[in-house]
């Protein structure tokens, strides 16, 4: 039986339904296509953050979008290393992972972050399931390698990274059995090598090549910024490839931000229609992109 509605509560139960006919074209140009959205470790934030995200992922789901989430944890896997007495230290912004750290880091992202991820989203209503990618030989990843400028020599010198993984190989066909059955698949950034070495892989960097070898219609990445900012620290809404490419150049894209651009422009060339870089810490920030007319953070295409 319907409840009677009171006079004042009218106008609110109107806006409400504006807001459904508002997002009913973007449910349509999404529906049943993939959307892969790399969750932070600072955009994680606290319970009350993490469980608008889940309820943002699970209404994704209910709407006919295929959701893949791709997870960090670089803020839990120190908080564990120095629980347990293990230093850490960072080259060309990447985590040094020795064999000692990368079972830290396994535990970490492939256990509890990764399993109280698929809690909220389960909680929220929906199916879930946790993967990483040594699952199914999901991804295959190679040892990655990194060189930095010698302040003294002017020269690049190569950096040893440890067990620090890029990926090489993405076998689909785990993730489109895991789509086909509706569930929503939570991935943990843990890849193996073709020698069964497991690697840690930079999350940002998984999603990307996720993304790419599913040709996903969108990849979101959420992070504690507003997005790609220029020289005068304002937000930049849209980008090509090209002007990502001249913002480095030009020294407006710096830092922590390179790498991310460069797993966009990696995405943008496999296929995928899309990327965004935007504030995790935004309430219902993937609703916001994807549903409204507004968006938010950088949007960045091919052309």
């Amino acid at each position: 039986m319907k409840e009677s509605l009171a006079k004042d509560a009218l106008p609110n139960v109107h806006v409400r339904a504006e807001v459904l006919v508002q997002a009913l074209p973007h449910m349509q140009r999404y529906d049943q296509e993939i959307v892969v959205i790399k969750y932070g470790g600072h955009a994680m934030g606290d319970r009350a953050a993490a469980e608008d995200f889940a309820e943002d992922i699970v209404l994704l789901e209910q709407s006919g979008l295929k959701p893949i989430v791709v997870h960090g944890g670089g803020p839990q896997i120190g908080r564990m290393l120095g629980r347990l007495g293990i230093q850490s230290e960072f080259r060309g912004g990447l985590r040094v992972t020795d064999e000692a750290t990368v079972e830290v880091v396994e535990m970490v992202l492939a256990g509890s972050i990764n399993k109280q991820i698929v809690g909220w989203i389960s909680a929220a209503g929906g199916r879930a399931i946790g993967l990483c990618g040594k699952d199914g030989n999901m991804v295959r990843a190679r040892k990655a390698t990194r060189t930095v400028l010698d302040p003294e020599s002017q020269t690049e010198q190569e950096i040893d990274l440890g067990l620090v993984g890029e990926p090489e190989h993405v076998e689909r066909g785990v993730l489109d059995a895991v789509l086909k059955a509706e569930l929503i698949p939570v991935l943990a950034p843990v890849a193996f090598g073709a020698d069964g070495q497991t690697y840690n892989v930079n999350a940002d960097t998984f999603a990307g090549a996720i993304a790419g070898a599913l040709r996903a219609k969108r990849l979101l990445l959420l992070t504690d910024v507003p997005g790609v900012l220029d020289k005068d620290k304002k937000l930049i809404t849209d980008l090509t490839l090209e002007d990502c490419r001249r913002l480095i150049a030009d020294g407006t894209i710096t830092g922590g931000m390179i790498p991310k651009i460069e797993t966009c422009i990696y995405a943008l060339e496999q296929g995928v229609e899309a990327v965004v870089i935007l504030d995790g810490k935004v309430s219902h920030a993937v609703l916001l992109e994807l549903f409204t007319d507004h968006g938010a953070g950088t949007l960045i295409r091919r052309t």
